[in-house]
């Protein structure tokens, strides 16, 4: 007699499993189309521009108005401490909109010398932050008519260039793994309990585990699988960024794995909380539309509250997107975003030893 095989068996439920996803239709809309919808809505917008992130030089003088009316203004993010070298990174790939120096000017008048550097990887904000200082340079100079404030002195680096697309995809794949982990999951393995299967399965020597893994496995490769078609339909036809080609879409796919897997562990809690069928879409939904709303999905976090941002950045989904988006326009490595990997890493932690407690059998 042939020995039993608990890794076939969990194949075989993995395979039956993945055709019947395909045959779901609300599976598809929430892995496929919804994601693919908001690309093509969005796609061909050019930015977002909410914030202009600006760095100060770490040489520059301080105590100038200049520095105190960049400060007042809302829409200007100034970064003071950050290395010069740093900056130069980070304006060539479009973290920092732009990078000011502001001089004492030896010989008197005007009193200051502001040199701007801005970078073609931005220049939607350059040109944003442009008519600000032109503006404030002529408020200032109003003000102090002797000596003259401040010159602008304005120079251009060379950076990638940056679409709104770079941003949105990964946000709209973000929310693609987490409608397929908790929508998927819940309404899966409550249905399998309601109707018996699981218990059915008692009576064969299926283990528990082939149970679970198998389901897993068809739900990981269905959302693979939706993760590909996205990112190829964005980079082809809206020329969303892969700066290291098959590189970055190999580790845009293992991050899709480490989400996906924690997003499943919300839908098995999901499943062990629902009394009925008609409670998973609302319990579900609480998980999910806080993230989606509040992750950056759509808008950077920095035009939030001050207050709703600590909030924010707790969230799994945000921790995703970033990792996502350093990964495929900036050519950061798995290593470079292993904060972020380390922040998801303890969402799954936690949210498993939560399942563990709410998921039932029967």
């Amino acid at each position: 007699m042939q020995k039993y095989s608990h890794t076939r068996a969990t194949l075989a439920l993995a395979k039956a499993s993945f055709r019947s996803i395909m045959r779901s239709p609300s599976a598809v809309v929430f892995t496929l189309a919804f994601p693919l919808i908001f690309i093509l809505v969005f796609g061909f917008l050019g930015g977002s521009g909410t914030k202009v992130d600006v760095a100060l030089a770490p040489h520059s003088d301080l105590q100038n108005p200049i520095v105190g009316a960049l400060d007042k203004m809302p829409i200007v993010k100034l970064s003071k401490n950050d290395s010069q070298e740093n900056i130069n990174k980070k304006l060539e790939k479009g973290e920092y909109d732009a990078l000011i120096t502001v001089e004492k000017n030896p010989a008197g008048r005007p009193a200051y010398i502001t040199h701007v550097k801005y970078t073609s990887a931005s220049l939607d904000k350059g040109n944003i932050l442009k008519s600000l200082l032109n503006e404030l340079s002529y408020e200032l100079n109003m003000q102090h008519v002797q000596p003259t404030v401040t010159e602008i002195r304005a120079t251009t680096v060379t950076g990638r260039a940056y679409h709104y697309i770079d941003f949105l995809l990964p946000g709209q794949l973000g929310f693609s793994l987490l409608s397929t982990g908790v929508f998927g999951t819940a309404f899966v393995f409550f249905s399998l309990r309601q109707n018996l299967v699981i218990k059915r399965f008692f009576a064969t020597p299926v283990k528990r585990s082939s149970i679970v893994l198998g389901e897993a496995i068809a739900r990981i490769g269905f959302a693979l699988i939706g993760a590909v078609v996205i990112i190829l339909i964005g980079h082809y036809f809206f020329n969303f960024t892969l700066i290291n080609g098959a590189i970055t879409v190999i580790d845009m796919l293992i991050l899709a794995f480490f989400g996906v897997v924690v997003f499943m562990g919300f839908g098995f809690v999901v499943s062990g909380l629902a009394k009925n069928e008609s409670t998973i879409p609302p319990i579900s939904n609480i998980i999910t539309l806080p993230q989606f709303l509040l992750s950056g999905t759509f808008f950077s976090i920095d035009a939030f509250p001050t207050w709703l941002q600590p909030i924010s950045r707790a969230l799994p989904l945000t921790h995703l997107n970033d990792a996502m988006r350093k990964v495929a326009f900036e050519g950061a490595g798995l290593w470079d975003v292993k904060h972020q990997l380390l922040i998801l890493l303890l969402w799954g932690i936690g949210i498993y030893a939560v399942a563990v407690k709410t998921f039932k059998w029967e």
